[in-house]
């Protein structure tokens, strides 16, 4: 008895199924009849029409995004096109200061003098080269060590030149060290020390100075300037480390570090303190403050810019894209701007110490061992922990 009822059941199943399929059949020839499965085209565009920001460099940004992107850009046609958008013409010298901005940004009045400064030539991004290396990466470096310094600051250039940054041949690998100037203006309040500088170089061959005004919001010119000078003077250097004259960098363990890695691991490398969800400083005391005015949103993730490495191979990329990012007064923020701008995010490393270790550990030799980077250290202190480090006698086990 069991059995015939175990056949109903399958035949009243597999007549459930044919049904279910010739219903679905059905449903797809009328379709076709009726031309509802054919290719439909949007009515309308896709995205929506960018609503401009109040806040200049979003607004600029939001410009740039358009001009570079032509699936936007087809939202307007060249009737259509509001003045925001065409907001594009400056003067035919590109470096001349930009007057229009007094009046779109609505509290420029109001701002210190070092905003004033970076809206008014935000948009220059190349300057003469009034010192430079040609032939320094003649060979190509295993590691580039590009060091941001002031003109004023000899004193941290010499003690890196006889510590961490001492070019040559380093655990069998080639270091090529170089200083990155703009120029120290009276301005500023700063002496002339031309002079000096020009015996420097001529004793050193290892400076790299641009026709700009080196200030703390032209940092941001220096990374752009840096990165075209790398690939006219230096793009076969495998690993880049950029970083500022007033930190400690345990070179022996960097380049045991990049020996180490992996080719996919190599290309892609880009190494430091990385700093996530962050966005400006509101409060006009301290020294990244950004007014709303200038700037809404959080920021990328990004390297403390007291020091990062990277890969030659993302200096390339970082030079192509930063063409499509707007300036940004914080040169380590700009840069997190650039990698989100590829898809790609800095990688956090403990070894990279931005800001400093604890007080009793500084003076133990061994806890730089396994360090790569400490910020801030002073001339005479990146002397002394090289001497530490270089030494046969140190046992750290």
């Amino acid at each position: 008895m069991a059995l015939p009822r175990r056949r109903l059941k399958l035949v009243v199943t597999v007549m459930m199924v044919n049904l279910f399929i010739f219903i679905i059949i059905s449903r797809q020839s009328s379709q076709d009849k009726n031309g509802r499965n054919k290719v439909q085209i949007p009515s309308k565009p896709f995205w929506s029409k960018v609503v401009p920001s109040a806040a200049y460099w979003n607004r600029k940004q939001q410009i740039l995004d358009l001009q570079n992107n032509p699936i936007l850009a087809a939202n307007y046609s060249s009737a259509d096109m509001p003045d925001w958008l065409n907001d594009t013409s400056l003067n035919s010298d590109p470096c001349q200061p930009n007057s229009r901005v007094t009046t779109q940004v609505k509290d420029y009045n109001s701002l210190p003098h070092r905003f004033k400064d970076f809206l008014l030539y935000m948009h220059c991004r190349s300057y003469p080269i009034i010192v430079d290396q040609p032939d320094i990466c003649k060979q190509p470096p295993f590691l580039l060590l590009a060091v941001k310094s002031l003109a004023p600051h000899f004193d941290r250039r010499q003690a890196i030149r006889q510590s961490w940054g001492r070019a040559g041949v380093i655990a069998n690998q080639t270091v090529v060290t170089i200083f990155l100037l703009g120029n120290a203006t009276a301005g500023d309040h700063h002496p002339d020390l031309s002079e000096m500088l020009h015996y420097e170089n001529a004793r050193y061959k290892d400076i790299i100075k641009w026709d700009y005004r080196d200030s703390f919001f032209n940092l941001t010119v220096k990374e752009v300037l840096f990165l075209e000078w790398i690939q006219t003077r230096c793009p076969g250097a495998r690993f880049i480390f950029k970083g500022d004259d007033d930190v400690f960098v345990n070179t022996y363990r960097i380049l045991d570090f990049l020996k180490g890695l992996t080719e996919p691991k190599a290309r892609d490398l880009f190494v430091g303190d990385v700093i996530t969800n962050a966005g400006p400083h509101r409060d006009k005391k301290v020294k990244y403050f950004i007014p709303e005015s200038m700037y809404v949103g959080t920021y990328p993730p990004y390297a403390g810019g007291g020091g990062y490495l990277y890969s030659g191979d993302i200096a390339a990329r970082l030079h192509n894209v930063s063409q499509h990012v707007t300036l940004y007064p914080i040169d380590d923020v700009y840069t997190g701007m650039c990698l989100r701008k590829l898809g790609l995010a800095p990688e956090k490393h403990k070894g990279f110490r931005t800001f400093n270790i604890e007080e009793k550990y500084r003076s133990n030799p061994c806890a730089y061992k396994s360090l790569m980077l400490v910020h801030p250290r002073t001339p005479q202190e990146m002397i002394q922990i090289w001497a530490w480090l270089s030494s046969p006698s140190l046992n750290c086990q």
